[in-house]
């Protein structure tokens, strides 16, 4: 089954629309959907790429009506009840019961040292390095993940199979695969690939326009 998220090259879904990116959040409640998710992620009852899976697991038919940041809370929600941060009852209940977690709470007066601070995923690792700039590698004909039936991962389906050109080195970095499934976090190679816009789609516009995908090293074959 196509992943719902997976959207790159699918016809139908009409043109992309730039918005005004001078407009932080269009709606009050954008702000409050992204702090109050930033806000859980502290609680360290998982990490990003358990979050993002989250959302991506959201029905295709929620998924495809939602919005951005609705898809954000809907991924949460279900989240908050996997691990055991609430019960499913308290979302409907007018006084629920003080979570065990309430200490870990993000303060205010931290809110600014936790941004700051981020999530660096750049990890060392054992894995040894197979390819270098300028190589020309192809992906897996494969796009999902090897590790987990149905789980996370970081190929996109449209890049699927396809010969690319390594432009960018970035260290060794968690490999969302296998971390999204507390299946530890792998660390691995880290790549920017080039693709050619010709050998991503069958009629692009601009056949020698490139698109840069950031890929992992079990992502790619060398291209023989």
């Amino acid at each position: 089954m196509t992943r719902p998220h997976d959207m790159g090259g699918r016809y139908g879904d009409g043109a992309v629309i730039p918005e005004n990116e001078s407009v932080k959040f269009k709606e009050d409640w954008h702000a409050r959907a992204l702090a109050v998710t930033l806000a859980s992620g502290v609680l360290g009852q998982w990490n990003i790429d358990i979050s993002r899976h989250a959302r991506e697991k959201l029905s295709p038919t929620d998924y495809a009506r939602f919005s951005y940041y609705e898809k954000w809370m809907a991924g949460l929600a279900d989240l908050l009840v996997e691990t055991g941060v609430v019960d499913a009852r308290d979302y409907a209940a007018a006084d629920p019961a003080p979570s065990p977690l309430a200490e870990r709470a993000l303060r205010a007066e931290h809110v600014d040292k936790v941004l700051a601070r981020g999530g660096p995923a750049d990890r060392p690792s054992q894995v040894p390095l197979l390819f270098s700039v300028g190589d020309t590698v192809k992906t897996r004909k494969i796009a999902a993940n090897c590790l987990v039936d149905g789980g996370h991962t970081r190929l996109p389906r449209y890049a699927a199979g396809m010969r690319g050109r390594i432009v960018r080195f970035h260290g060794t970095h968690v490999l969302p695969d296998s971390a999204a499934h507390h299946l530890g976090e792998a660390p691995e190679p880290l790549y920017a690939v080039a693709f050619r816009a010709a050998e991503l789609w069958a009629h692009p516009e601009h056949p020698d326009d490139e698109v840069v995908l950031d890929l992992w090293q079990s992502y790619l074959v060398a291209d023989t």
